[in-house]
């Protein structure tokens, strides 16, 4: 007597639609840092670094399904600052954000 048993399904690489995920609660691809250009004044450090966190907070909202800024207080922006791996935004922040949103 033979016992045929199936064979043993082979693993195949998933496609990269298949693997992202839809949640809210998903991580945003992380944008790759270059060094900043040395010899600039301390504001326009500050400045720049405040644009790159109001981009990121602003792509983590639209993910989450906020699209207008009416939508975007201040306490949602900071609730999903954590989220996104960054601290909580201060108030010029959250209007740049806004801001961001509006384009």
């Amino acid at each position: 007597m033979t016992v045929v048993t199936p064979p043993a399904p082979t693993a195949q690489p998933a496609s990269p639609a298949s693997t992202s995920s839809t949640s809210s609660t998903a991580q945003p691809a992380l944008i790759p840092c270059k060094r900043l250009p040395a010899g600039q004044p301390r504001e326009w450090y500050e400045s720049h670094n405040r644009k790159l966190k109001a981009m990121r907070l602003a792509s983590a909202l639209l993910n989450s399904g906020v699209y207008h800024p009416t939508q975007a207080s201040d306490r949602r922006i900071r609730a999903i600052a954590p989220l996104v791996g960054v601290h909580p935004p201060s108030t010029a922040t959250c209007r740049l954000v806004r801001r961001l949103m509006l384009h």
